[in-house]
């Protein structure tokens, strides 16, 4: 693999990424990241449908009229939307009921369209795939990052597994209590801005951008 598609896998992981540096797909980071587990479902939906459909437009690219452009891309990417849907139906519905209506609403996902649009109509189906991986993984890194804490402190879980002892809670004795705040979208605010305060501070580069 070439340094230049080395930068459209990784490049997402760090400087360019989606959520903390382009501050797209924050919704689903405030809906979806009260637990873990929802959360990873979620960061390897959106990574699947964010790759495949810019592998599928950068090869219909050249033989679609720029008047259709936008209604082929939403049925495509809808297509796809529906497809995982049904795959997270099959195989893990109680998390697909968790998800309810935000897996529907990938299709709306600006991290998705936007790299169709800046990325996939303008490149070859190789790069294209690898820049949808790349910004897939960009955004669900945030995702679980920010659920591994709200379900942590707030529940005392991960992965819907107990991780804190039963003799450190306050009511057994001990001097911890789950902080219930966590659990509440204003907090996934919170630490998303927290992350992107860090990020910024150990890139300067981008303030000056």
């Amino acid at each position: 693999m070439n340094s230049k598609n080395m930068k459209y896998l990784f490049g997402p992981l760090n400087k360019n990424n989606p959520v903390i540096v382009q501050i797209l797909g924050i919704c689903s980071a405030l809906a979806v990241t009260a637990q873990l587990k929802p959360a990873f479902v979620m960061a390897m939906s959106v990574t699947v449908v964010t790759a495949f459909s810019n592998l599928i437009m950068s090869a219909l690219r050249k033989g679609i009229p720029d008047r259709i452009r936008i209604i082929v891309q939403l049925v495509v990417i809808a297509a796809l939307v529906i497809l995982v849907d049904q795959v997270l139906k099959a195989y893990v519905y109680d998390v697909s009921k968790q998800l309810s209506v935000y897996v529907g609403l990938i299709i709306t996902n600006c991290i998705i369209m936007g790299r169709v649009e800046a990325f996939a109509l303008g490149n070859k189906p190789w790069p294209s795939f690898l820049d949808g991986i790349g910004n897939g993984l960009g955004y669900g890194m945030i995702l679980i990052v920010v659920a591994f804490f709200r379900e942590l402190l707030g529940n005392g879980t991960l992965w819907g597994v107990s991780v804190i002892p039963a003799s450190w809670y306050i009511q057994n004795g001990g001097f911890y209590a789950n902080n219930g705040l966590m659990l509440l979208p204003p907090m996934a605010l919170i630490l998303v801005g927290l992350i992107i305060w860090i990020h910024r501070s150990r890139n300067k580069d981008l303030i000056e951008k």
